[in-house]
């Protein structure tokens, strides 16, 4: 039996805003997975499914576990507010189903439910804030580089677009919303509407209008959405108001409009249209093509053009007396103008040299555009990618570069830049880093990168980089050892006293090589330690191995940190080297195919009760006093 998802947006988070095929989707699925504060917004919604609930950042865990259970032959409800298409689960859990080769005829079926975006429940609260073209930035850098997020922030400002500000700020991203204001000023009056709303139709609902120069003056957080009027937004009554356009055609206080229904499509009433400038910029284009014959006199030429150019910016003009607005004749002077201009520009860069008239480069069009005389020679019979490259080479240092050079200069300028994550540490049983090691990794890691040191013996690397491949082999080597990080399994080995007892040691290097850097529900630490002593605590680790006497003891289901910290449960003694490494395996296999999200070895251990034949036994109860700070 085929199981099914249903990706589901359940709007803002109040009942009423929930769609009726929304609430029907809950009802009917068997397993219902999503973060806790959603699960707890539609727990009125819920009878006997099975509910997976996880924290932040689990998004990944969640989509994984849901196709599972879909693949599984169950019906499973995976839950986002708002929309689930609009920085919702919908796009994760699709590209979860392409990691494992689904197909839309033969895998599990997929249905995504919509629901209403934040952009959309806010701007409701606001008035009428989004009547005029608008997009969507988040602000969160966690997934995305922030230099590309600006970039967005500034071309939509520049754009002059409504914006609507997603994940605006975090308890530990302050800086964004900072920066995304400074930039918006660029562009912006101070005086633009901002319209904030905290927990649209949730509890503790909280509305602010205000301006983009006093918006930081204002309360914003994760549960906050902003909307960012454009030049035309006003604030009236208290709502925000961005107007469609109406007001170019039509009398808004007027019961007769000057112009009748028929009239109102028509080419004269729009002289702002694609068709109205076109229509100038060909009369332009013919009148400029003109000035290019040979006339005996070279500044007639631009003198046509520019005759041209105002005749049909004179039409144009006319056009816009059609329908009372003043300001697009002048509007549709500029344009016409400027196809003029434009046209020469083209001219002068494309005509082949030796041409009916006079040499490109000596072209009155382009004298009078602007276009330099060897510059234009250089191009002609070039076509646009051509121009492009050479552009692109000049402006790079390559000089006037071949296609290729262009080519390798544009990768070079476009180049994404991503956040790289890992742990590195001399070794599995080595714990000295040699001052070459340590001088490679400050070169490394440089001034913006970051080096952590971590309870497990590793140092942990953040930097940014376009090239992550050069960087993990010039570490990789200088002898040093890389292992990813997150919710993978990690070997926490000791030092085998200096090696002095280093009989295990290629046991440990075989379960590294198996299951080092595998994907499981949680953050797996397998500690192994050489002899008798654990002086490394392997004991207390999720799982311990300890090498003692030529054999292997196993603990299973240590719980390292916390009031209630305790060691693993001591499941089996004298293990056999030869059965050593088939028994970790199956043990942590079953855990990654059988354990919940974000649910931790010791935990999982005390839920299934048994693993391979180990059984779980409670570790000895202690009453936990309240401490004396309160905590």
């Amino acid at each position: 039996m085929k199981g099914k998802l249903l990706i589901i947006g359940f709007g803002p988070g109040s009942f009423e805003h929930i769609t009726q095929r929304a609430r029907e989707a809950i009802q009917e699925s068997d397993v219902v997975i999503g973060y806790n504060t959603y699960v707890d917004l539609i727990r009125g919604l819920l009878s006997d499914q099975q509910v997976v609930r996880t924290g932040m950042t689990e998004e990944v865990s969640r989509a994984q576990e849901a196709v599972r259970q879909a693949e599984a032959g169950l019906k499973v409800a995976v839950i986002s507010s708002g929309d689930a298409g609009v920085y919702g689960m919908a796009g994760l859990v699709y590209e979860v189903l392409m990691e494992r080769g689904w197909r839309k005829e033969t895998g599990v079926e997929v249905e995504v439910i919509p629901g209403i975006s934040a952009i959309n429940s806010t701007a409701s609260l606001l008035g009428a804030p989004v009547m005029h073209d608008a997009c969507t930035i988040s602000l969160s850098d966690h997934l995305t580089p922030w230099e590309l997020i600006i970039r967005r922030v500034e071309a939509a400002a520049a754009a002059d677009f409504v914006i609507a500000l997603y994940n605006p700020r975090s308890g530990r991203r302050t800086r964004q919303i900072v920066e995304t204001q400074k930039m918006l000023l660029k562009y912006r009056s101070p005086d633009t509407p901002v319209g904030i709303v905290k927990s649209a139709y949730r509890d503790r609902q909280e509305i602010e209008v205000t301006t983009l120069e006093a918006m930081l003056e204002h309360d914003i957080g994760m549960l906050t959405t902003v909307i960012i009027g454009n030049s035309t937004t006003v604030v009236y009554d208290g709502l925000m108001i961005t107007p469609r356009g109406y007001q170019r055609k039509y009398t808004l206080g007027a019961d007769v409009q000057p112009l009748r229904p028929h009239e109102r499509l028509r080419q004269e009433a729009e002289p702002w249209s694609l068709e109205a400038t076109a229509a100038g910029g060909a009369a332009a284009q013919q009148a400029s093509e003109r000035a290019s014959w040979p006339v005996g006199d070279e500044d007639d030429g631009w003198e046509a053009d520019e005759a041209a150019g105002g005749a049909a910016a004179q039409q144009a003009s006319e056009r816009a007396w059609l329908v009372g607005d003043e300001d697009d004749g002048w509007e549709a002077e500029e344009a016409a103008g400027g196809a003029a201009h434009d046209a020469a520009v083209l001219r002068a860069a494309v005509r082949p040299a030796g041409g009916s008239a006079a040499p490109v480069g000596d072209s009155p069009a382009a004298a009078a555009a602007g276009v330099p005389a060897s510059s234009a020679a250089a191009a002609g019979g070039a076509g646009p990618l051509a121009l492009a490259l050479e552009a692109l080479g000049r402006v790079s240092g390559l000089g006037a570069a071949p296609a290729a050079a262009g080519a390798a200069a544009a990768a070079k300028l476009f180049r994404q830049e991503a956040i790289l994550e890992f742990a590195v540490s001399p070794g599995l049983a080595e714990k000295r880093i040699t001052s070459a090691q340590m001088m490679l990794l400050a070169e490394v890691v440089g001034e913006k990168g970051s080096m952590e040191y971590t309870p497990h013996h590793q140092l942990l690397i953040r930097l940014k980089t376009a090239d992550p491949d050069s960087v993990t082999k010039r570490l990789r080597a200088a002898g040093l050892l890389l292992a990813p990080v997150g919710d993978v399994v990690q070997l926490k080995a000791c030092d085998f006293c200096n090696m002095d007892k280093g009989d295990s040691v290629p046991y440990l290097e075989q379960i590294h090589g198996k299951l080092g850097g595998m994907k499981v529900p949680k953050e797996l630490k397998i500690g192994f330690n050489g002899c008798g002593m654990a002086c490394y605590g392997a004991v207390k680790e999720d799982i311990g191995i300890v090498y003692r006497r030529e054999k292997f003891d196993l603990f299973l289901g240590g719980k390292t940190v916390g009031r209630n910290a305790h060691p693993g449960v001591p499941v089996a003694e004298g293990i056999e080297p030869d059965r050593l490494i088939e028994t970790i395996e199956r043990i942590v296999r079953g855990y990654a195919d059988k354990g919940h999200p974000n649910e931790r070895f010791h935990k999982y251990f005390a839920r299934v009760k048994e693993v391979e034949g180990f059984k779980y036994r409670e570790p000895a109860a202690f009453e936990i006093e309240n401490a004396l700070c309160g905590d």
